[in-house]
């Protein structure tokens, strides 16, 4: 059910970017199946289409370009007055040693995780100020409250999320504006596909950073696929609850973490010193030397 607290003329339509795979998919089918209106976005339609069939509106939207931004926010706002809730849940991962992360790929990264979303916010607030009703749902993730070696261009990305987001809350609260962060920990998706095929290629089996890269690799693989994390772990469906859950409180909470793995993992990073969390990486990774 929808939170009853906004006026009856607010929209409280529902704009998720990212929705062809994953958490975006998983929410989109999620939220329509509970009778918000549900707009699923893709850079690519013909990726979403059978979203309709689950009650979805889909529009193409690409988080990287600003008129396909601006046309997304255009039409929800025509059709419903405004966007009443953004999902910025468009994001992806890459693997490998920061040294050897070609710049392009270190700005695509930030320009979806980061930019992307900061820009979604940037177009959806005037209309939820103008209501005095929304919500800015940003997924972010337990990787914005630490780092693992190998993946620090990606942890760069969620901890700017995890800025911006506080920064938000605070200043549209009085607007009748709540900004919500979301810290999923292991969930089942292509997630870790996508971040290994990301590791440099260019330095080749010999380089300095080559056992890394590998054991980066094959560490990203098993935590997903096996071992206590993955166990502790969930999939998409879990985050989709954990937003409706979200969106539907009268006061949500600034941050949710997702999945058993995520308040682990949070929980000891924040009570070991740096020296010993350090420790603990040696022990699953090898040290580049």
């Amino acid at each position: 059910m929808a939170d009853p607290s906004p006026s009856r003329t607010a929209s409280r339509a529902v704009l998720i970017t990212g929705c062809s795979t994953g958490i975006g998919r998983a929410t989109a089918q999620h939220l329509a199946a509970r009778g918000w209106t549900v707009y699923a976005t893709a850079r690519r339609l013909e990726a979403i289409a059978e979203l309709e069939s689950a009650g979805c509106r889909t529009l193409p939207l690409d988080v990287g370009d600003e008129a396909s931004m601006q046309a997304a926010v255009d039409a929800v706002t025509e059709a419903e007055g405004a966007v009443g809730v953004l999902v910025n849940n468009a994001g992806y991962s890459q693997s490998g040693a920061v040294e050897e992360v070609a710049p392009e790929r270190v700005r695509a990264q930030f320009e979806t995780n980061v930019f992307g979303l900061l820009r979604m916010s940037q177009l959806v607030l005037p209309g939820m100020r103008a209501q005095r009703w929304g919500k800015v749902v940003n997924i972010g993730s337990m990787g914005g409250r630490f780092t693992f070696p190998g993946g620090g261009i990606y942890h760069a990305t969620k901890y700017a999320v995890e800025a911006l987001s506080d920064a938000m809350r605070f200043e549209v609260k009085g607007f009748g504006v709540d900004v919500v962060l979301i810290e999923p920990g292991i969930i089942r998706t292509q997630f870790a596909e996508t971040a290994v095929a990301g590791l440099p290629e260019g330095q080749g089996s010999d380089g300095p950073y080559a056992e890394f890269n590998a054991t980066v690799a094959k560490a990203t693989r098993d935590v997903y696929e096996k071992g206590l994390m993955a166990k502790l772990g969930g999939g998409p469906e879990a985050v989709a609850q954990v937003v409706e859950r979200a969106i539907s409180a009268r006061r949500p909470k600034a941050r949710y973490p997702v999945t058993a793995s995520a308040r682990l993992l949070i929980t000891q990073s924040g009570l070991m010193p740096d020296r010993a969390w350090d420790a603990m990486l040696r022990s699953q990774f090898p040290q580049p030397r």
